[in-house]
């Protein structure tokens, strides 16, 4: 990236499983021990240097968002926006929203998640309930982060398609599974999805979607860069998820791969990858 631009990482988490050893359930087995402790904004400042953050939710209560927001909040921390959780399922979600922005740092609230990775029904993102309150998510000009594994790419197609005034984010390029070699169908729908104007992608999360031990920056190229070739520069974005990302790589190991995949983009191109993208997308 340029020297005058300022990297932008579109896709971090901050936690503390010390003071909440069982807020995060997903954290199911020996697997997660290298991820528990402290993962705060220093730890997360010493590990990115100088950048500008997107922290993303880890758990579903708002709870942990107010907690982000805090953080964002100071102006000695990385964090610029958060992505935060409100319950698409419960009654008003605009004000939902509206209290979350109320609060302190609210105005860093720039998007919602939900781990619909976990949800059984691979429809849920169709359910009525869960339609309405993505609407009001676009008239509150929020976006919504899709965290979705293959079998729910289908249906955020769908949804995407419906709401075309909600901006969408596909986190990890919607999890293909690299430590297979499965390239079909997660490829066509990658493509589906790239076609609605409305939808981004974060080059995230693929050295966990790969095998932890043995993965090849090689073996990933092929899916970061069909995700940049059908998604385009002005909406891709990079993101560490960090410290997830460090089961498999270290932080700067995550920013290599995706210098990689950016190899054949100009400069300002890169920029967009690495920073104007992310900020644009989420309005900060």
């Amino acid at each position: 990236m340029s020297e005058a631009a300022r990297r932008i990482d579109a896709h971090h988490h901050l936690w503390d499983t010390d003071a909440r050893p069982d807020a995060y359930g997903w954290m199911d087995g020996p697997w997660a021990d290298p991820l528990r402790g402290r993962f705060g904004p220093d730890e997360l400042a010493r590990a990115a240097g100088p950048v500008d953050t997107v922290a993303v939710q880890a758990r579903t209560d708002t709870e942990e968002t107010l907690e982000l927001l805090a953080i964002a909040a100071d102006p000695t921390t990385p964090v610029a926006a958060v992505v935060g959780w409100i319950d698409l399922t419960a009654p008003d979600p605009a004000g939902r929203a509206a209290a979350l922005r109320a609060a302190p740092g609210g105005e860093h609230l720039v998007g919602v998640r939900h781990f619909v990775q976990d949800e059984a029904d691979p429809q849920w993102l169709s359910r009525p309930d869960v339609t309405r309150s993505l609407a009001a998510l676009a008239a509150a000009g929020l976006t919504y982060d899709l965290l979705v594994r293959e079998p729910q790419l289908p249906a955020a197609v769908r949804v995407a398609e419906r709401h075309p005034g909600l901006s969408f984010v596909l986190d990890h390029l919607g999890k293909p599974a690299i430590g297979a070699g499965a390239w079909q169908p997660w490829a066509d729908t990658i493509e589906r999805l790239a076609a609605l104007p409305n939808v981004s992608v974060k080059l995230s999360g693929l050295v966990t979607e790969a095998h932890w031990r043995d993965w090849t920056t090689a073996r990933i190229l092929p899916y970061a860069r069909h995700a940049l070739a059908c998604f385009g520069p002005e909406r891709t974005m990079f993101g560490s998820d960090w410290p997830v990302c460090t089961l498999a790589a270290s932080y700067d190991t995550v920013v290599s791969i995706a210098d990689h995949a950016c190899a054949e983009l100009s400069d300002a191109e890169r920029d967009l990858v690495f920073g104007t993208t992310a900020r644009r997308v989420y309005g900060f």
